[in-house]
């Protein structure tokens, strides 16, 4: 192996080796990358899906909670929220004039 054809060859054969293993690893690295490609794809997907049904549930659930509260019967209507507020205050002062007097019993 010390004449000149034998350094051809064995040259050749080391870069046919070089090529085929180059040939491997880039192949290799192709198919890993297409595969995490298509699994950040899924994942999109997959996010997208759950968040438009996340978007659907609140939607609906709002929905319902329009239906369920905007149908009152007639007797039940509520009354004016002026009038609501004017009927606490004056439980609240019939409250405290209570109080007053019976602190002011116990006390003596």
């Amino acid at each position: 192996m010390s004449s000149p054809l034998d350094a051809f060859y064995i040259g050749r054969a080391l870069a046919e080796a070089f090529y085929e293993q180059t040939e491997h690893v880039l192949t290799e690295t192709l198919s890993e990358l297409g595969k995490f490609d298509a699994e950040q794809r899924e994942r999109l997907r997959q996010f997208t899906e759950d968040v438009l049904a996340r978007a659907q549930r609140e939607a609906d659930a709002a929905k319902q909670a329009q239906t369920t509260t905007a149908i009152v019967p007639i007797g039940t209507q509520p009354t004016d929220l002026q009038a609501t507020i004017d009927e606490l205050r004056a439980e609240i002062a019939q409250l405290r004039s209570e109080l007053k007097r019976y602190r002011s019993n116990s006390l003596t």
